[in-house]
């Protein structure tokens, strides 16, 4: 069996294909600069294609934070702590990182966070006590990047609103 030759662009091919990659979704320098490294690009040329695409504002680093931030704090329901990391990964700046966690508004994050303690609160195993309750939720907020101090807080007023019930 013969397999077939990976496809390598040309360098205006690529540019055409970045552009419109970048345009469909927000992208990030990181990402960019894999895809070219997949298709044999030098680091001149790509060097060249990202001052390009940044230039003609393809790419914008804080454009990518904020979109990143707003869209997997709304939709995943992710904490400050994992969306940093994530962020931290694709090697995003701090400064554009700080821009970017602006995009949350501290009562959604808190209402959001009241939200998820309360849905797996209500998930209690039939043989499960109120201690290790809590610790299965507060080892679930962690992973979705809450942070502990928040997590406690969280719990207690969870707790409150229960025993009021």
């Amino acid at each position: 069996m013969q397999f077939k030759e990976p496809y390598i662009p040309s360098f205006l091919e690529a540019k055409a294909k970045m552009e419109a990659w970048c345009a469909y979704q927000e992208r990030c320098q990181f990402e960019v600069d894999q895809k070219l490294i997949g298709w044999k690009f030098n680091d001149e040329q790509r060097s060249q294609l990202i001052a390009d695409l940044i230039s003609n504002r393809f790419l914008d680093e804080e454009r990518f934070a904020c979109a990143f931030v707003s869209g997997k704090f709304r939709i995943k329901h992710w904490g400050r702590n994992k969306i940093k990391q994530h962020l931290k990964q694709k090697r995003i700046s701090d400064y554009s990182i700080k821009k970017g966690m602006q995009e949350i508004d501290p009562d959604a994050y808190w209402e959001t966070l009241l939200r998820l303690t309360s849905r797996k609160m209500n998930e209690q195993k039939s043989k499960e006590t109120t201690q290790q309750l809590q610790l299965r939720v507060q080892r679930y907020l962690a992973s979705k990047g809450y942070e502990f101090d928040l997590i406690l807080d969280a719990l207690s007023e969870i707790r409150m609103q229960q025993s009021e019930n």
